[in-house]
């Protein structure tokens, strides 16, 4: 008898994820990843549509196998993806290991970590650590942990020499990306939600985005794998707890069903047009640039808006503006300088970076 159907679409999620780090890493070292049975592992894993015999009765892989870590917070989500990854791991060649990252934010909060550390340990993960943090104030609270949480993550892969970080997030959570991205009035990139591959070299990989948040719950639930329930999930006080539990009932209570999985739709739409975009962009920036490689307002003029702004945008970040500071008004305050000069004085951008019209021309600089 197959695992619980929770369990196995889990499994499902995550050995198609560890199928393509598995082949990335083949590719890149001009090799084949092999299971131990003689045969390699993800080929075989790819014509069967799943591990062979011989690959579920392996053992641990070799130390010298590419290692993926878990980001793991306790909560049902992270833990169903460690215990999938653990499960899964050894089947295409890869070793499975795991981080928790204590934010200081609760009382109890690191014997806390050091609980989940000790769970991802009883699953079999190794190397396996309890990182703390400190959470700064930088964009309000949810946004200062994040960066501190994503910081420790790629210190600690890099320490471990990761080929790649697991993340648990759910449809539910891009579902509640895109409300927010929508809140923000930030155009289709935010409405693009979190992407399945994201960071350096692809480091970070979402295999849930198509699993909702219950099948997750069930999969623990069947598991008999302990959950911790995060209190900052339910408190008022954090915009996404409330869009969580007051804003997505009330959409779903006013437009039927259905409503958690149309947002993740329009995530990937929003995704797939933005990338376009970025890339029709990307191409136009050096026919917009004189001589000097200076932005030529004729030029950008000429441009049509969704391609400009992103010009803009590019060019303020290669100038020094901080990308994560850098909002939709700041660009459409350099866009009037293109599109409604009137005289107008410089721009003040994040990181000290200065636009002014001069000549006919578009100066971004420090300064």
């Amino acid at each position: 008898m197959g695992p619980h159907p929770a369990v196995a679409a889990i499994r499902l999620a995550v050995r198609r994820v560890l199928h393509d780090i598995a082949t990335g890493q083949a590719a890149e070292h001009g090799s084949t990843a092999h299971d131990g049975s003689g045969h390699g592992a993800v080929a075989v894993a790819h014509r069967a549509g799943g591990p062979s015999t011989a690959q579920r009765h392996r053992g641990p892989a070799p130390a010298t196998a590419p290692l993926v870590l878990v980001a793991c917070s306790g909560g049902a989500d992270s833990m169903a993806l460690a215990s999938a990854l653990a499960f899964e791991a050894p089947r295409l060649g890869l070793r499975a290991g795991g981080v928790t990252v204590d934010h200081g934010l609760q009382p109890g909060s690191a014997l806390r970590a050091e609980e989940v550390a000790l769970r991802l340990r009883e699953l079999g993960l190794t190397p396996v650590e309890s990182v703390t943090v400190t959470v700064g104030r930088d964009g309000g609270p949810e946004a200062a942990a994040r960066d501190a949480r994503y910081a420790a993550l790629d210190a600690a892969a890099e320490r471990h020499g990761a080929a790649a970080v697991l993340l648990g997030h759910t449809r539910d959570d891009q579902a509640e990306t895109v409300l927010l991205g929508l809140a923000r009035g930030s155009g289709i990139r935010s409405l693009s939600g979190m992407a399945a591959v994201s960071g350096a070299d692809g480091r970070y990989r979402r295999p849930f985005l198509q699993l909702d948040r219950q099948t997750a719950r069930k999969a623990c639930l069947v598991q008999s794998l302990p959950v911790w329930d995060d209190p900052h999930n339910t408190d008022p006080a954090y915009t996404r707890s409330r869009l969580r539990h007051e804003g997505l009932p009330a959409l779903e209570k006013a437009l039927g069903k259905g409503v958690v999985e149309a947002l993740a739709r329009t995530a990937q739409l929003s995704r797939d047009d933005a990338d376009a975009l970025d890339a029709w962009a990307g191409q136009a920036e050096a026919s917009v640039r004189d001589a000097e490689g200076v932005l030529e307002c004729a030029k950008l003029y000429a441009l049509p808006p969704a391609v400009r702004r992103r010009v803009l945008r590019r060019a303020a970040i290669e100038a020094g503006a901080p990308a994560g500071s850098l909002f939709a008004r700041h660009i459409e305050e350099m866009d009037r300088l293109i599109t409604g000069w009137r005289g107008q004085g410089a721009i003040n951008l994040p990181g000290k970076v200065v636009a002014r019209r001069q000549g006919g021309r578009l100066v971004i600089r420090q300064g």
